[in-house]
């Protein structure tokens, strides 16, 4: 089975997720959503290497959800699941076709996002899965937040762990305590075969703008994205824990007090 040197804070970040909110039990077939992104590919190293240290058997599966977009090569994260061990599935749709072509829709995100996911709770069901795995991380987390609050204005985000009784499927997203910059970090040094996405709507969205904000005020302001997700965590918002504040916001509101202490 293929290894990485530098995978044990991906792990550790995993791990915590994992444990905390309860996402994987024995017996479970664990889906992978595997878009060819760098978050995708990163929990599906995460899950399948975590198997030796959780004491949880179960089994981890790939999806890749092909949207019909031209110049998608996904035979690489091919090779990647079989140095795994990792049983893959590439499940072809319309959905290019039907969006961009059928439809020609102005704001595509939001009906490609339901089709995509539709696609893959229904591929779930069929290779006999009973969980799916996203790869959204800490910063999307905040990023989820402030977008609803922004645009809907309604306090939500998404939940760690999600039952979706018309499927009987859970959805668990173990990445939510790893920062983006350290999934970064772990690709670019484990040589994930990254799939760069081709539609046409990509880095031209809200959520992409969001992040361009959000960047600006965490560099003013170091440490928003951990206060922000304390808040989420306090308020005890779509599952998340009162007492599952980052280490490094502790930290910080450590050095802080001794700070104004000694003023």
């Amino acid at each position: 089975m293929k290894e990485f040197d530098n995978i044990e804070r991906l792990l550790s970040r995993t791990r915590k997720a994992v444990e905390e909110y309860s996402m994987i039990e024995d017996g479970d077939r664990i889906a992978v959503g595997v878009s060819g992104g760098k978050d995708s590919l990163a929990l599906l190293c995460a899950l399948t290497k975590l198997k030796r240290v959780l004491g949880i058997d179960y089994t981890v599966v790939a999806i890749t959800i092909d949207m019909g977009l031209e110049g998608m090569d996904f035979s690489k994260i091919a090779d990647l699941c079989q140095d795994l061990g990792v049983e893959y599935h590439i499940i072809k749709t319309q959905i290019y076709e039907i969006i961009f072509k059928v439809r020609e829709e102005k704001s595509p995100c939001s009906l490609c996002s339901r089709m995509r996911r539709g696609a893959l709770h229904d591929a779930c069901k069929e290779l006999g899965c009973n969980k799916l795995a996203l790869g959204h991380h800490y910063d999307d987390v905040v990023e989820t937040f402030m977008l609803n609050l922004f645009f809907e204005g309604r306090i939500g985000a998404f939940r760690p762990v999600t039952y979706l009784s018309r499927k009987d499927l859970t959805m668990i997203r173990p990445l939510i305590y790893a920062p983006e910059k350290e999934i970064k970090s772990f690709a670019k040094g484990a040589v994930l075969p990254v799939v760069e996405t081709k539609c046409p709507a990509d880095g031209n969205t809200e959520r992409a703008k969001m992040k361009d904000y959000l960047a600006i005020f965490e560099k003013e302001h170091h440490g928003l994205y951990h206060r922000i997700l304390g808040a989420i965590q306090r308020g005890e918002i779509d599952g998340f824990h009162i007492d599952q504040i980052d280490n490094d916001e502790k930290k910080r509101r450590k050095d802080l007090k001794k700070s104004n202490s000694a003023e």
